[in-house]
């Protein structure tokens, strides 16, 4: 049976993304084992990703290089694998396969990769002007002259572990038709977020018309969500910090509708096949766009946007804050009927 080790990359949102090349790979050649090297808060994705056989634990900080680990890694791994796909275009990613000896390592021209790769792609950006494409195309065999199918991520989450989830976190589960997930967040940064105000008198509204809003984040997000709840008032349930990243997949899977910046937690919703509203400030959203049928992207397509800035560089981020609520219930409505 045919091995490959993927080499995944570092962000929520593109390992979710990810998961097409798996698809692709398994569709192609059914018996091959996929197994993904990535980092460790990754494990739960993978674990809900069918095509993936077993998710291997990267010891290494995202940015960290310490070759030795690297090395002793890869030893660890000969003779396992028949072919390495790498995501990631850095030079580190490559060592823990090259030291592996696995005999055919794909992935894109990155830095200096000469030798570290044997089957070394040229990215052509104007054919594959998406991430998710970048990834797919890497199941191929040779050269891309054209823009391959994509199929969209499908993440598949079990009953016990929503009711599990459900019972840690001391929640009953959702009417039918009236929960709200927001995600205010972005690990990125202030520029791919809308503002709290605006999110707040979402959920303000929403919870007065009889629903519910859960939000959801990280602990980073946490003071963003604390104050969006604020605004909304005590209905609100602000899950930010709060769960685990598994945790918070089974439980959006409960939603029946979402909103969300472009992060990671977009990405999952689109996964779930959530009805979702994805808001774009500072990102693009033609290079990663949500990939399910029932969403609908909100971006005003300012003059400087997308400028992939953290922070706006002209000091008004608009491109956000000139978004209105109306926008976005509008939105929410259509991907709703």
């Amino acid at each position: 049976m045919k091995a490959i080790l993927v080499v995944g990359p570092s962000w929520v949102g593109d390992m979710v993304m990810a998961q097409s090349l798996f698809k692709v790979l398994k569709d192609k050649h059914p018996e091959t084992a996929i197994d993904v090297l990535a980092p460790g808060w990754s494990l739960p994705l993978l674990a809900r990703m069918p095509e993936v056989r077993d998710g291997l634990e990267m010891p290494l900080g995202h940015g960290r290089l310490e070759l030795k680990q690297r090395w002793r890694l890869g030893r660890s791994l000969r003779g396992r694998y028949d072919q390495a796909i790498l995501l990631p275009n850095s030079w580190k990613s490559a060592i823990v396969p090259w030291a592996a000896a696995i005999p055919r390592r794909t992935g894109w021209k990155g830095e200096m990769r000469y030798g570290l790769l044997n089957d070394l792609r040229h990215l052509d950006k104007s054919l594959l002007s998406m991430t998710v494409q970048r990834f797919v195309a890497l199941a191929e065999d040779g050269p891309v002259t054209a823009v391959p199918q994509i199929p969209p991520p499908a993440l598949a989450v079990r009953d016990e572990d929503v009711q599990a989830a459900l019972e840690a976190l001391g929640l009953a589960r959702p009417m039918r038709g009236r929960l709200l997930a927001l995600c205010p967040g972005a690990e990125y940064g202030e520029a791919k977020r809308w503002p709290e105000a605006a999110y707040g008198r979402l959920a303000r509204e929403h919870l007065a018309q009889g629903g519910q809003v859960w939000l959801f984040g990280s602990d980073k997000d946490r003071g963003v969500c604390d104050n969006i709840a604020r605004i909304a008032g005590e209905a609100c349930v602000n899950l930010a910090g709060r769960t685990s990243l598994a945790q918070a997949v089974d439980l959006l899977s409960l939603a029946d509708a979402v909103v969300s910046n472009d992060s990671g937690l977009m990405h999952v919703a689109a996964a779930l096949e959530r009805p979702l509203v994805a808001i774009y400030g500072s990102s693009d959203p033609g290079f990663t766009p949500p990939l399910n049928r029932r969403h609908e992207i909100v971006s005003l397509g300012l003059d400087c946007s997308p400028c992939f800035k953290r922070e706006c560089p002209l000091e008004h981020l608009r491109c956000l804050k000139d978004i209105g609520v109306e926008t976005v219930q509008a939105a929410l409505q259509r991907v709703s009927e």
